[in-house]
């Protein structure tokens, strides 16, 4: 009479026998996320007196420059390699045109200087390279009065000013966010024409029209008037494959590094950006996926500290090279230098 089937021993008990200890489990794990792989994201405003903290983002604040350069050095310390920087201006400073992100004396140029000189080059300056903190009507860039429509090549000729001003102030790294057609290239051209190009250009290629955003934009303190969005130069968070298109252009353009964003909703995008492209790839893990695990977390309904850990290694597993995350420094306190 047939007895029952035997128990399988390969390959479904050599899965078993491998997680059988954490020794086990830590020598055969596939993807290994540590400190190295971290940025951290950091507000700094003009016009304040203390940090301000960020009720949408625990943790988060609007930082002074004294204080800014207090948080990239304990950042430093705790083994984190870099960090990128969103200044941000006086509401009464911001105008249609963003004219206060090229003050040479202004809250751009101060807090790149502040911090490049707090940690020489033992820690990676990027800057992002937009002008939406700086207009008034809340944009990525200039708006064509006629049409209401973001005037393309009018935005990258500002971007490109921009990015020497924060190249000649100590970023390594200019990081353009706004999804402007050709503004990689502008950049590249007008670094390499000031005679800078060692800095390095990491291109927000597949940035998407994502409703995530909106932590983010308190702490940056921006709202489109009117109710507008970025649909028409954002991406459809519906598209896969124009992703990689936007990337290929970027790249082709001299990019230097490409970025996802955000990251755990477009995970299947990293594998495949990771899959076309030889340069690095970043993802960033955006306000809103990190404002949700705290607001969980302060619920008691997860383990905040083993979700965050969870996701930046599945962002990592997707294929990122390294990973934007506002968890950063507590990853890093985890995971140590």
């Amino acid at each position: 009479m047939p007895g029952n089937p035997p128990v399988p021993t390969f390959p479904a008990r050599r899965l078993r026998r491998l997680r059988r200890t954490p020794a086990l489990r830590r020598l055969v794990a596939q993807t290994r996320l540590t400190v190295d792989d971290l940025v951290a994201p950091l507000f700094v405003a003009d016009g304040l007196d203390d940090p301000r903290p960020v009720a949408s983002l625990p943790g988060v604040s609007q930082h002074t420059i004294p204080s800014l350069v207090d948080e990239v050095r304990r950042l430093q310390a705790l083994g984190v390699p870099g960090v990128i920087l969103f200044p941000l201006p006086r509401p009464e400073d911001k105008d249609p045109t963003g004219s206060a992100a090229l003050d040479p004396d202004g809250i751009t140029h101060r807090a790149i200087a502040a911090v490049r000189d707090a940690v020489g080059d033992g820690l990676v300056v990027m800057a992002d390279c937009c002008l939406d903190e700086f207009t008034d009507h809340g944009h990525c860039g200039i708006v064509d009065p006629t049409t209401g429509d973001v005037d393309n090549d009018a935005t990258i000729e500002r971007y490109a000013d921009l990015a020497v001003l924060q190249a000649r102030a100590g970023a390594d790294v200019i990081a353009p966010s706004g999804m402007m057609d050709g503004q990689v290239a502008a950049i590249r051209d007008a670094l390499d024409t000031a005679e800078l190009p060692t800095t390095a250009i990491l291109a927000y290629a597949a940035k998407y029209a994502s409703a995530l955003y909106g932590p983010f934009r308190e702490a940056a303190e921006v709202t489109i008037v009117g109710g507008g969005d970025r649909n028409g130069y954002q991406q459809d968070p519906r598209n896969g494959r124009e992703a990689l298109a936007e990337v290929a252009l970027d790249v082709a353009e001299g990019a230097d590094m490409v970025m996802v964003k955000p990251a755990l909703t477009y995970l299947d995008v990293v594998t495949e950006v990771r899959r076309v492209v030889d340069v690095p790839v970043a993802a960033y893990h955006v306000s809103g996926e990190y404002a949700m695990v705290k607001a969980a977390a302060e619920r008691g309904w997860i383990d905040g500290p083993a979700v965050a850990l969870e996701q930046i290694t599945a962002v990592k597993r997707a294929g990122a090279d390294f990973v934007l995350t506002y968890f950063a420094g507590e990853l890093a306190e985890v995971l140590g230098g």
